[in-house]
Formats: C-alpha cells, structure tokens, sequence
C-alpha cells in the first residue's frame, strides 16, 4: 500500500492477565488461595497462531480483507493483544496460507478420507495454518503439529476434531517432499476464474507467469522526494538499494521501515515502482490547478505536489483523507484535500490536469496482497466497472480545454482498462488520446499497447538499452493500466 508504513514494532503488549490477589494468613502448602487462582498455562507461540486461524477464517469466511485485520490500531483483538515479534509471525503465516492457498488446500485434501463440510470453516482455517508452517516456514513440524492441536481444543468449534488435525498435519510433515515437489504451483494457487480471464486478456504463458509472479515476496519500492538523478543515486547508495529506470528506488530486505534512513526527514515515500508512473505523466505542472481524484493514502499526490503544482485532493473517506494529510506532512507537503462523492462532487473551477486512480479489482496486486485472489469475484469486477464508467463521464467535464486525463488502474482486467478508455472516447467526442511516448516510461516502452497506453504485469521485467534485465532486481512490479487523454474543447 503506497505510502503507509508498519507501525513501530517495540510495542510489547501481551495478553497476560493481571494476577490475583495475596490471600491473607496460612494456607495448606500446595493449595492456591482462592484470590490468587492460577492463569491457564498457554504454550509459547499457541497465542499467535489462534489469531492467525481467526484471521485466515474471517478473510475467507467473512470476505474481510487481510490489511485492516492486522492494523497495529485497530486491527483484530487476538492480533493487537500480540508482542510485536508474535505479530510479525502471524504475518508472515497468513501471507503464506494466502499465497499458497490452492498447494495447501490440495495437500489438506489429499490427507482427508472425505472433504470437510462447508461450515466447517476454523477447522479448516486452522489445517491451512499449520500446513503452511510445515510445508512454507522455518518452524519444526512437531512444533507446528503440537500448537495446531493445542489450538484445535482451545476453541468449542474445532475441539472434537483435535484428533483430525493431528493426523492431517502429521501426514503432511511426512509427505512433504512428494507435495512441494509438484508441478505448476503457480496455477494451483490462481482461483480458475481468474487465471481463465487472464489467458483470454494475454494469453496462457503470460497467464502462467503472472501466477508465477505471484508466489513470490515482492520487494519495496521507494519514491525519492528530489528527482535529480545524482540525488536519487546518492539516496539509494545511503539505503542499500537498486535505482529502476523510472526512478523508483527498489529494495529487497528493508527491514523496518521507519527506522530507514530518510523516512523521518520525509525524503521518500513507500510507492510500487508502476504505481508511481502515472503521475509523471503530465510535463510540467509546476503553478496548475491539479486534482488527484480518489487520492488516499497520497503517494500520487505527493508526486504532483512535489513537482509544483497546486493540487487538490479529493476522496470519499475522511479517514483516508486525515493519513494522507499525515503522509504529506512528514513529506512536507502542502495540498488542499477535500472529502466528497466523485459521482455527486462538483468543483468550483476546472483543472488544467487530472488524475483519475479509480476504485478497481486490483487484481494487479496480488503479489503484495494474496487476499485479493481470494475475495474478489466476477461480480465485482463488473460493478466497479460499471463506477469507473460513471467516474470517468464526470471528471472529464472539469477539465479545461487542452488539459489532460491521466486514468489508471491497478487491475489486469480489460473491462477496467482498456475497455474503459475505449467507451470513454466513444461516448465524449472532445476528448483524444494522448500517447505516451516510449521515452516518459524508461524501462517500460516494452509495456506501451499500439494505443500509447501502458499496461504492465506482475511479471514485466524493465528493460535495459532494450533488452529485458535477467536481474531478479529488476524484475517485477504491480500490474497498472495506464492512459492518458486530452481534451480538445
């Protein structure tokens, strides 16, 4: 998620309970006082995978997405009550189960005399927890086998099926080389849905290697605050990172980000490299009247504030609004932000330029969000098609002739790319594209469609004096459509 960073780790809240009182006099020797009863004793690690179980069932059960179940604020109950090394862990389980969903599911069932039934949804939380330790994680199967029972009979839903869970787990520790060495996990771990509409979109083998791409842990890309090529080499070098063809700095093991040089100055921000293309878009904006719509949490905003122009940021949530208000002021950023429905919302005036980030799928990034597989549906898909449409008709009245439209997406779906430029243009005869050029996306001239329109993939690679890098470091990002248009009257 662009711009927003982990909450500090040193929080070392626990779920202990307070003790109970002295007892007052002698009691016999081995008896506890009835003020001071003993608390449970709870295994070392038991803790973080119950919330992990818990989390894993409302993401699938409840279609809740992942990132607000594990806020360091305000995210799940079992999650907050976690040290922040049990948090951590509970991150990289569930990253895992939803990552490898499809390889871990085939492994529970291969293991079961008979499928679990449908409203059997902790039980089955809990085996793909344990699985993914086993076949995924560093965690000795005997310690994940033993928690996954202990947490089996902790809850009334799962108690009577302890034995189940030990002997699906402890099958799968056995068999583990014969399940992890089965071919194309890339596929299995892709809805069919999905993978069917991205061989139809571009192709079986991109397909397959849009999968692929997803198995993955994706790096973190930073947009450096000074644009100068000598400064942003300089800040790279002081990180410990890579500089893309874009600009964007991409870093393979950040560790913690606030405790990275810069983050406090406000000298980058956390922004996927594609991501951070359609704001460069516009040539020079420096003084104009700029409106990034649907702006939170504000990487692009940052982006058009820093190169100079006055713009105003508009989104539907005043939540999102107050952390990219947060966001720029560490930046040092100034804009003006407004709360407001884009489909009731009327501007005062028209802007010489305006970004359009629609609400999407955002099927394009899987790759760091592994839920979004998982909860999405074709359904979606065409209601927020359908919004984007709408979105679409009305932010382009409040361009002024000769502005420019820049549309995106993070989303691999042609209803809400292509297809959505295409209906534009047919419906408003004022407007035009406006190719972009291979030259404004270096690296990434590769990616331009015979329209000037840019869509990249989870698997594109940038490409270096026109030959694509074989560097793992260059390799990936988040999967954008990119338009741009301009109004003639």
């Amino acid at each position: 998620m662009e711009l927003r960073p982990p909450a500090p780790t040193g929080d070392k809240t626990g779920d202990r309970k307070p003790a109970g009182r002295k007892s007052k006099g002698k009691r016999a020797a081995g008896k506890p006082s009835a003020g001071a009863r003993a608390q449970p004793y709870q295994a070392p690690g038991l803790a973080a995978r119950r919330a992990a179980a818990s989390i894993l069932s409302r993401i699938i059960e409840h279609r809740i997405p992942l990132d607000p179940l594990v806020d360091e604020r305000s995210g799940a109950t079992l999650f907050r009550a976690l040290p922040a090394q049990d948090r951590n862990l509970v991150r990289a389980i569930l990253g895992t189960a939803l990552r490898r969903r499809g390889e871990i599911a085939a492994a529970i069932a291969h293991c079961l005399d008979r499928p679990l039934e449908d409203k059997a949804g902790a039980l089955s939380a809990l085996l793909h927890v344990g699985a993914a330790q086993i076949l995924y994680l560093n965690v000795p199967d005997h310690a994940a086998v033993s928690l996954a029972v202990s947490a089996a009979m902790a809850d009334k839903r799962t108690r009577q099926a302890r034995g189940l869970v030990n002997s699906v787990l402890r099958r799968i520790a056995r068999e583990r080389d014969e399940i992890l060495s089965r071919v194309d996990p890339g596929r299995r771990n892709t809805p069919d849905w999905l993978f069917e509409r991205w061989s139809a979109c571009h192709g079986q083998e991109t397909a397959e290697a849009i999968a692929a791409a997803h198995l993955a842990i994706p790096p973190l890309d930073l947009t450096p605050r000074e644009g100068e090529p000598a400064n942003i080499a300089a800040l790279a070098d002081e990180l410990g990172g890579t500089v893309l063809p874009t600009g964007s700095i991409r870093l393979q093991s950040p560790g913690r980000i606030t405790a990275l040089p810069g983050f406090e100055a406000g000298r980058w921000w956390v922004q996927d490299a594609a991501a951070a293309v359609p704001a460069r878009l516009f040539g020079q904006i420096a003084g104009k009247p700029v409106a990034d719509l649907c702006a939170a949490p504000g990487g692009k905003t940052a982006q058009l504030a820093a190169a100079g122009a006055h713009v105003t940021a508009v989104d539907i949530s005043q939540n999102r609004l107050r952390r990219l208000s947060r966001n720029l002021s560490r930046l040092g950023f100034a804009v003006q932000t407004v709360t407001a429905d884009l489909l009731t919302w009327t501007p005062d005036d028209q802007f010489d330029a305006l970004l359009l980030d629609a609400p999407c799928s955002a099927t394009g990034t899987i790759r760091r969000h592994p839920d979004i597989a998982w909860l999405k549906t074709p359904r979606d898909i065409a209601t927020l098609a359908d919004l984007q449409a709408r979105l679409l008709d009305r932010a382009v009245t409040w361009l002024r002739p000769g502005g420019r439209l820049v549309y995106c997406t993070c989303s691999l779906e042609k209803e809400e790319g292509e297809d959505q430029i295409a209906g534009l243009l047919a419906r408003h005869g004022d407007l035009q594209r406006d190719p972009i050029a291979p030259h404004e996306v270096a690296g990434l001239s590769h990616c331009l469609t015979s329209n000037g329109e840019l869509r990249t993939l989870p698997c594109t690679t940038f490409e270096v004096s026109g030959a694509a890098d074989s560097n793992s470091a260059q390799s990936g990002m988040d999967g954008f459509f990119i338009a741009r248009l301009q109004r003639l009257t």
